[in-house]
């Protein structure tokens, strides 16, 4: 018999008009049976291998164990402290555990370094606790890092990859103080070090998917790709008024008004190896004298210990991580099963890119009914197994925000292209029960982070049950009239025809966009920018991190930015101020903003679109809006392939003081 895994320690909070509840959770959210349903025959798992492999806070990511708001439960992991404030215990050590090796059909032992609280998970580490938080709350993360000390680890280019052990903290998306000890990735926090860092979010912060990780210069990509990330999920319950948008939150309820079931999808690539005498990377071979698969021996321990376990390696024709034949996983398990799904159920997927390498093109298909299982398959055999058997209908994916950031209307998607950095909350219906595929398609060169053709790969299968219902023809027509109907309850009497309209118009979410359009006449200056990679420089506008001007920007203005790459393409991240996409121009000067390119969706739908995280390709421009708002100091801009931003694709911005007569007086700068 199995036995069921304990209740996570969280708080929830009730939905009230007085001051919310902190919310704050330090339970990971894990998918249900990782691999053993998929190592035997797709339709008929072995409930005994199921029970075996099953992690033991699986349940988190079945729908039923979606926060429930009209309770409050306290846990050990997280001390209340009044109602707008709570703190999270957050150590950071060097952990042993296991990583399921499908080419192998065993688990690798591994040592990672990773955040470990009282709520995580022992057999699945390498996942961060998910914080849950409110608008108008203070979030109070006492971070410890317990790593060995390490000699003098400054090399004199600061734009080599060093000091692995030394850290600190990126609230990813969040619109807070980039100063002090709130959102400071400026500084630096040895072996040994204990700091407290203190985000207080604005009454009127956007309600979203954010995250949080490292960001120390030098050892970022290292550290996340060791598993040190976790969701930041932002609840809001402000209800759109005739003067002010509300949050999308308030509207995905259902008919006994409860919010609607979610699941947080956190995808990562945790780039372990293990190593011969030589210290060299041990790996196999094929008769042609390529490297076709990282090697780890069952008594060996793999690890995350130099960045030639990133990119490309001298010589090589593709990128370690496709050599390495290791699997993106889903919150920490590798090619899992998500049970608890009903057909004709609509749920709330937040997805969230925390890796430093492939990109996701999400997409799921329904699976032939008499599909064999996969046990022992991999690479290119697994491969073939997803062509012949997930063979059924797209499930479409109703994009309803990206980056925590709603959108004015919900975006239809085939398949849903995540670069690193990227969230995507997206509401899913299955029409009908089955097996479906979750697969991340294949990707042109132009659209892929490694800058070659990425082959497509199974991440996982959802099992979905009979909802009780008859199968949906029309998922589309589905969630506007069950979302109507939820607005019909729900919404102020003053709102509710505006917001019903607006759904029956395209599926039109304009009550809920929290930042207003930035208009041309608005538009008070203007920047560019311009990656590029020259042999071993990594550069931003020509120049390394720290070999370039810092960037300054005059608080209270609102400038267009011109993106561009000249070799590669690359995520565009900036902290603090998000932006609005207004134009994307091919290489041939066309706008693909709204249709995107031939035969390559990953800009299609995305004009007028608030984001905080953009990929840029080489030969196109890409231009966005954004206003510099409430937050002075420095902070930054970088690449988000990670091992890019280690070595050099960085550069400091400034946020100055107005000075009265157009330009800024720099906050560092003394009377």
């Amino acid at each position: 018999m199995e036995r069921p895994p304990p209740k996570p320690a969280a708080y929830s909070r009730r939905h009230r008009s007085r001051a919310p509840l902190t919310a704050i959770a330090v339970a990971c959210v894990f998918a249900a049976a990782p691999h053993a349903a998929l190592a035997q025959d797709a339709a008929t798992p072995k409930p005994a291998l199921r029970a075996l492999e099953q992690p033991v806070l699986a349940r988190m990511l079945r729908s039923e164990d979606a926060p429930e708001p009209l309770t409050a439960l306290t846990g050990s992991g997280a001390e209340r402290l009044d109602t707008r404030e709570a703190t999270l215990d957050l150590r950071i050590a060097m952990t042993t555990s296991r990583i399921w090796n499908p080419r192998e059909q065993r688990y690798d032992q591994v040592k990672l370094r990773s955040y470990q609280s009282p709520g995580t998970n022992p057999d699945v580490p390498f996942v961060a606790p998910t914080i849950v938080t409110s608008p108008g709350e203070t979030v109070r993360i006492r971070l410890d890092n317990q790593l060995e000390p390490e000699p003098d680890c400054h090399p004199k280019d600061i734009n080599v990859p060093h000091c692995f052990n030394s850290t600190n903290l990126h609230s990813h998306g969040l619109w807070v103080s980039p100063t002090g000890n709130s959102d400071n990735v400026l500084i630096t926090l040895k072996p040994g070090v204990k700091f407290e860092y203190e985000y207080n979010l604005p009454a009127d912060h956007p309600a979203g998917t954010f995250w949080y990780h490292p960001h120390l210069h030098g050892s970022t990509a290292l550290q996340v790709s060791s598993g040190m990330a976790g969701a930041l999920l932002v609840r809001g319950e402000r209800l759109p008024t005739p003067g002010r948008n509300g949050d999308i939150d308030t509207l995905l309820r259902n008919p006994d008004n409860v919010p609607i079931p979610e699941r947080v999808l956190l995808f990562q690539q945790v780039a372990y190896a293990c190593r011969g005498a030589d210290k060299q990377i041990k790996v196999e071979k094929n008769k042609a004298g390529e490297i076709v698969a990282w090697v780890c021996d069952p008594d060996d321990t793999g690890g995350i210990d130099g960045y030639d376990q990133f990119g490309f390696a001298p010589g090589a024709k593709v990128d370690t991580w496709v050599q390495s034949g290791r699997h993106t996983s889903i919150n920490g398990d590798v090619l899992p099963t998500f049970d608890g799904l009903l057909a004709g159920r609509i749920e709330r997927w937040r997805l969230l890119h925390a890796g430093v390498r492939d990109t996701i093109s999400l997409q799921l298909r329904e699976l032939r009914p008499s599909a064999p299982g996969i046990k022992g398959l991999s690479g290119a055999a697994l491969d073939s197994w997803v062509g012949k058997n997930c063979t059924g209908a797209v499930i479409p994916q109703y994009e309803i925000a990206s980056d925590g950031l709603t959108h004015a209307q919900a975006i239809a998607k085939q398949q849903n292209i995540l670069q690193p950095g990227y969230r995507s909350d997206v509401a899913m219906v299955f029409p009908k029960p089955g097996k479906y595929c979750v697969i991340d398609a294949a990707a042109p060169a132009s659209a892929s982070i490694s800058n070659a053709a990425e082959d497509r790969q199974l991440l996982g299968i959802a099992d979905v049950a009979a909802g009780g219902i008859a199968p949906i023809t029309d998922i589309r027509a589905f969630l506007i009239q069950s979302l109507g109907n939820a607005a019909q309850a729900y919404m102020p009497a003053d709102m509710r025809a505006k917001v019903i309209g607006d759904l029956r118009n395209d599926f039109r979410l304009d009550s809920f966009v929290p930042h207003p359009d930035i208009a041309d006449s608005e538009i008070t200056g203007a920047q560019t920018l311009e990656f590029n990679i020259d042999g071993s420089r990594y550069m931003v506008d020509g120049h390394p991190y720290g070999q370039g001007k810092t960037r300054q920007l005059v608080l209270g203005n609102i400038e267009e930015w011109e993106l561009s790459s000249k070799r590669g393409g690359h995520p565009f991240h900036i902290h603090v101020n998000p932006f609005q996409i207004s134009r994307i121009l091919n290489a041939q000067g066309v706008d693909v903003s709204v249709t995107g390119d031939k035969d390559d969706p990953e800009y299609a739908n995305l004009k007028g679109t608030w984001k905080d995280t953009l990929f840029v390709k080489a030969g196109y421009r890409l231009f966005v809006r954004t206003r510099y708002q409430r937050y002075i100091g420095e902070y930054v801009l970088h690449c988000h392939i990670l091992e890019h931003e280690d070595q050099g694709m960085m550069q400091n911005v400034i946020m100055q003081v107005p000075d009265g007569k157009g330009g800024g007086i720099s906050t560092t700068s003394h009377h």
